[in-house]
């Protein structure tokens, strides 16, 4: 409908910043429409493939907000293996915690704490020296499943696991 305007090449960082800035906001669709102009100038940006997954992960409590695939599908543009496993378990985290504001979806909410657990342990093997923000989210995942009371496995399925 419209043609999009593309940036400068010295405009990147300016709109980087921006588009963080956005995200602080609590405007996730700005900063996302921002990171998109971004990419179109400079397909491998790291820091702009960052900010648009979290804008999108921010968007996950909205009705209208991006989409658990539309996040998941930014993994394979990460270039380290701590990065697409830190924010793997981002998008898991960020998910159950949308369940928690929308539903009581305990089981559910569980289950993808602890997928983000597992992406967060896995990326902690391999971080780099000094950076501990893979054990700092796999404790608030521990810290959410214990202070949610409803946030249990789903005992239909333990059942099942014993009868097998």
């Amino acid at each position: 409908m419209f043609p999009l305007k593309p940036l400068s090449k010295e405009g990147v960082q300016a709109a980087l910043k921006k588009a963080e800035r956005y995200r602080l906001l609590n405007e996730p669709w700005e900063a996302e429409s921002i990171c998109q102009d971004v990419l179109e100038i400079e397909t491998d940006n790291q820091d702009a493939v960052v900010l648009l997954l979290l804008a999108r992960t921010d968007q996950f409590t909205s009705n209208a907000g991006a989409t658990v695939a539309s996040a998941r599908e930014l993994l394979p543009r990460l270039k380290g293996e701590y990065e697409r496993n830190y924010y793997a378990g981002i998008i898991c985290e960020r998910h159950a915690s949308s369940l928690l504001e929308r539903t009581a979806s305990g089981p559910v909410a569980y289950d993808l704490f602890r997928q983000a657990m597992q992406y967060y342990e896995t990326a902690e093997k391999v971080r780099p020296a000094g950076n501990d923000d893979a054990i700092l989210r796999w404790n608030t995942c521990a810290r959410a499943i214990m202070r949610h009371p409803h946030v249990r496995p789903d005992e239909r399925e333990h059942i099942r696991h014993m009868l097998e």
